[in-house]
């Protein structure tokens, strides 16, 4: 055999080689490396849904608790409005009470006032009518039998002219 023979021979040998290798590629691309290639693709996909999945709830109770705040806000607002309320209701009662009280007590006061005063005039009565009538027996027992017919005499012209005029 001639020398272009084995030229055309190694020449073909390496064609075959090369088909064979790129089929040997071809297979073990198909038999393990697409299988793993996919198998990766597919656990990406999955943690990029997970991840999607965990950032669909973080917003979910983000915006809960953007509810939730607001809700707390107004709930804080409504207890200081009902405390406001509460203090100004308290406070017109305590002022109320305190002025009925005072005006109970005014009223009470004035009452132990008059009677005082009544107590005090019963005093001075009976006092004064005490002095007067002992200067009248202290002057009684210094008259005359003259003085005294004069002064019955006086008023029993008196007593007759009160009973004539009427």
């Amino acid at each position: 055999m001639s020398d272009s023979f084995y030229e055309s021979l190694a020449v073909w040998s390496q064609v075959v080689a090369s088909i064979l290798f790129i089929v040997a590629l071809v297979v073990m691309w198909i038999k393990f490396l697409a299988p793993a290639v996919l198998a990766a693709q597919a656990r990406k996909n999955a943690e990029l849904l997970d991840s999607e999945h965990r950032r669909d709830e973080a917003r979910a109770r983000a915006e809960q608790a953007q509810t939730d705040i607001a809700t707390a806000d107004s709930d804080a607002l409504a207890i200081k409005a009902r405390a406001q309320s509460d203090a100004a209701r308290l406070h017109e009662k305590i002022i109320a009470d305190g002025l009925a009280e005072g005006t109970r007590l005014i009223v009470n006061a004035e009452g132990e006032l008059e009677r005082a005063r009544f107590a005090a005039r019963e005093q001075l009565r009976t006092e004064l009518l005490e002095k007067a009538l002992a200067i009248a027996r202290e002057s009684a027992s210094r008259l005359d039998a003259g003085t005294n017919q004069r002064l019955v005499g006086d008023a029993v012209q008196a007593a007759e002219r009160a009973a004539g005029n009427t």
